[in-house]
């Protein structure tokens, strides 16, 4: 099988077995050290969305006003979906950053089974999807009921935690970019 890696710079014939075997060996530690910078990066994201995705959904459930005007969170629908969604990324992004961690100490995964690059790509992309749609969702709500009622205390903890949630996907999406690398490098390998 004949592998064409357009990357690689061309150097001229080697002459010796002794410079082709130093090649190799460069080339294996240049992999190793971007294969570790890559497992440093995703596990900063891990954290990053563990962080975001709590502050959301506390701020979210914390949004209840008292008073004759008084309003909850959990009497619409769209704000009980942006909490959901964001219980359901943290409780994700926890055991990746465990497994994350694992992989770092150990270069192993904690559950080491043949689709686990797979399964942390298509999660990657479902809970970023998921994020995205529930504070779309959300975010409407919030603007129609400032366009009705004006602005209060009930929208502005919503909107801040619609705000860390939009931040949380972003954090979801370059978890993607990374376990789609991780998934496409180890797949040609």
């Amino acid at each position: 099988m004949v592998v064409l890696n357009r990357w690689v710079r061309e150097e001229g014939p080697q002459t010796t077995a002794r410079k082709a075997g130093e090649s190799a060996a460069a080339t294996t530690a240049n992999r190793a050290r971007r294969d570790g910078s890559v497992a440093m990066a995703a596990l900063g994201f891990r954290v990053s969305e563990v962080v975001l995705c709590v502050v959301s959904f506390s701020i979210m459930a914390a949004d209840k006003t008292k008073g004759w005007s008084g309003d909850s969170y959990d009497h619409y629908k769209e704000y009980r979906y942006s909490l959901f969604v964001n219980v359901i990324a943290f409780v994700y992004s926890a055991f990746e950053v465990c497994d994350a961690a694992c992989y770092i100490a150990k270069e192993n995964y904690m559950l080491n089974c043949g689709f686990h690059n797979i399964f942390v790509f298509f999660m990657d992309q479902f809970l970023a999807y998921l994020l995205m749609s529930a504070s779309s969702c959300a975010a409407t709500r919030v603007d129609d009921w400032i366009s009705n009622w004006g602005k209060d205390e009930f929208t502005q903890m919503a909107t801040t935690s619609i705000a860390v949630s939009f931040v949380a996907f972003g954090a979801f999406a370059v978890s993607a970019l990374i376990s789609s690398y991780r998934l496409f490098t180890h797949a040609s390998s």
